[in-house]
């Protein structure tokens, strides 16, 4: 064996032993089940780490914990959002089916869902509170068996919650007179949140949300019909929150959100599904799911835990009172 040979033969080797440990991590990254989270608005950057801010993902951690799965350990969770831009929907979803992922846990606003089934026909999907009803959504083909690759849980579509959303508006601000109920344009008011809203006294004012469009429209819409108090819709209308927080405290209006999660980013009150306990009951489907049960043979579950969240800092500024029952029945005051 001449030298240059031998020279040759003790690089091969050498860099054959450098790469080893890289294929042997990959290989055992690759063992892992790889699940995808996507969020519609929630800021990328409160979804990372162990204890992220964002209390979704942190519930949807704690289910997974409870369950024996711990990111990074013996699974990859990839967490994603669209940041309330409906347009990057498309690419994330294809990015994850690149990824090849084991599971998909969507939140619940139906154009997410609706595209994540159409990105694929075999991932399962699991979707945290829909926004509204799987079935004439075309998602599953009944609650108790979804078929398909869709199944988790529902927001809830009985829109009778909304009667309680206006009395507990009104026991908070009993002088309002007009409330503009702002919506997605494919889901209005209802005939129950009208009955209620006669029934209170309040003549409600119906205001749709074009999520394509600025919100600067509805606004003014608003201003124009002179309502004195809102009614916050969730879907897509949820990707102008912040700016619809900051319009009701500017012109002095007590709103209610049909998501708890309202009161948290600022405005009055939220009363709604509890989308930790959600996410935290999610986990339950993906562990099945790893373990081999066909997402179209899991049930798709109802909330069955709803929170009232008080901004009292916000009502303070409001100028409002909060009754001490009301603040001694919330879930949570934000002080």
């Amino acid at each position: 064996m001449n030298r240059r040979f031998l020279c040759i033969v003790v690089a091969v080797l050498a860099l054959g032993l450098l790469a080893a440990p890289l294929a042997v991590e990959a290989q055992t990254d690759r063992s892992k089940p790889r699940i995808a989270i996507l969020f519609v608005s929630v800021p990328t950057a409160n979804l990372s780490g162990p204890k992220p801010k964002e209390d979704s993902m942190a519930a949807f951690l704690e289910g997974m914990h409870e369950l024996g799965f711990v990111d990074g350990q013996n699974i990859v969770i990839e967490r994603r959002s669209a940041e309330g831009q409906a347009d990057r929907y498309p690419a994330l979803l294809q990015e994850m089916v690149n990824l090849g992922v084991d599971v998909l846990v969507v939140s619940g606003a139906p154009i997410l869902v609706q595209a994540a089934q159409q990105a694929t026909r075999t991932i399962p999907i699991v979707m945290v509170g829909l926004g509204g009803d799987p079935v004439g959504l075309g998602l599953a083909k009944s609650l108790p068996s979804p078929g398909g690759n869709v199944t988790g849980s529902t927001f809830g579509v009985d829109s009778a919650m909304n009667g309680k959303r206006l009395a507990l508006l009104k026991e908070v601000a009993p002088r309002i007179s007009r409330v503009a109920v702002l919506h997605p344009p494919s889901d209005g008011p209802g005939a129950s949140t009208e009955s209620a809203a006669r029934a209170l006294g309040l003549p409600l004012l119906a205001i749709p949300v074009d999520a394509s469009q600025p919100i600067t429209g509805t606004l003014t819409e608003v201003s124009r019909k002179k309502a004195d108090a809102l009614l916050v819709g969730g879907g897509r209308v949820l990707r102008y929150q912040r700016e619809i927080v900051e319009f009701a405290a500017t012109n002095r209006l007590p709103a209610m959100g049909v998501l708890p999660g309202y009161a948290r980013a600022g405005g009055l009150m939220g009363y709604g599904a509890s989308y930790y306990d959600l996410f935290r009951r999610s986990a339950g489907y993906v562990s099945k799911i790893l373990k081999g049960t066909k997402p179209g043979d899991l049930p798709i579950e109802q909330p069955t835990k709803f929170d009232l969240i008080i901004n009292q800092k916000t009502a303070k500024t409001l100028g409002l009172t909060i009754p001490p029952s009301l603040l001694a029945g919330a879930d949570q005051v934000i002080e």
